[in-house]
């Protein structure tokens, strides 16, 4: 396993590449870019591998991933699983039979949609994103999961904002939860 610095904590050093924008997408959010996480090859290798060694002994049978984020995270974690990857879309994305589920987020809208045949009933699933905000994007892909049988052991995500109350609904719901960074108070 590729480790952070002996002098940082996983959290800390992960956090120093998390890049804040302010005032995007609108005036007064503070947006926390991961894409600085996915540039340099270490820090990308530290995030995987603490991902992993999280789900290792678990075992699921497939990691769900949100779009777009998600996938990139989920598809990387299933491969080095070696379990399958679920992705979850924007609606209209997928080309097979799909289920849907609308949702609230923090600024408007959205749907996403899975295929009919992603999942199976009794599949264990770690559903993984880049951040919990308002929680309605974690919470639709559990709510499409468990409507085709499959039971989510576990939401992940790189980022958590607590402010935004998502991770508490989340739990609400019964959805455990892994974060590795908090931006509580900030």
């Amino acid at each position: 396993m590729t480790a952070a610095p002996p002098e940082l904590p996983t959290a800390d050093y992960l956090r120093e590449h998390i890049r804040t924008v302010p005032d995007w997408p609108e005036p007064g959010v503070q947006f926390r870019d991961i894409t600085p996480l996915l540039q340099n090859p270490r820090v990308f290798r530290v995030l995987i591998d603490t991902f992993v060694h999280r789900f290792f002994d678990v075992r699921p049978d497939a990691i769900a991933g949100l779009d777009a984020r998600g996938f990139i995270i989920g598809s990387v974690l299933a491969y080095e699983l070696n379990v399958g990857f679920v992705p979850i879309r924007k609606k209209g994305k997928l080309p097979f039979t799909t289920v849907a589920e609308s949702y609230e987020l923090e600024y408007g809208s959205a749907t996403v949609e899975m295929h009919t045949d992603a999942v199976k009933p009794g599949d264990r699933v770690v559903l993984i994103d880049d951040l919990i905000a308002t929680g309605g994007t974690m919470l639709a892909g559990m709510r499409l999961l468990e409507r085709l049988g499959a039971t989510v052991i576990e939401g992940a995500a790189i980022v958590d904002l607590p402010e935004l109350g998502g991770a508490d609904k989340l739990r609400a719901a019964g959805l455990p939860l892994f974060t590795l960074v908090s931006y509580a108070g900030h």
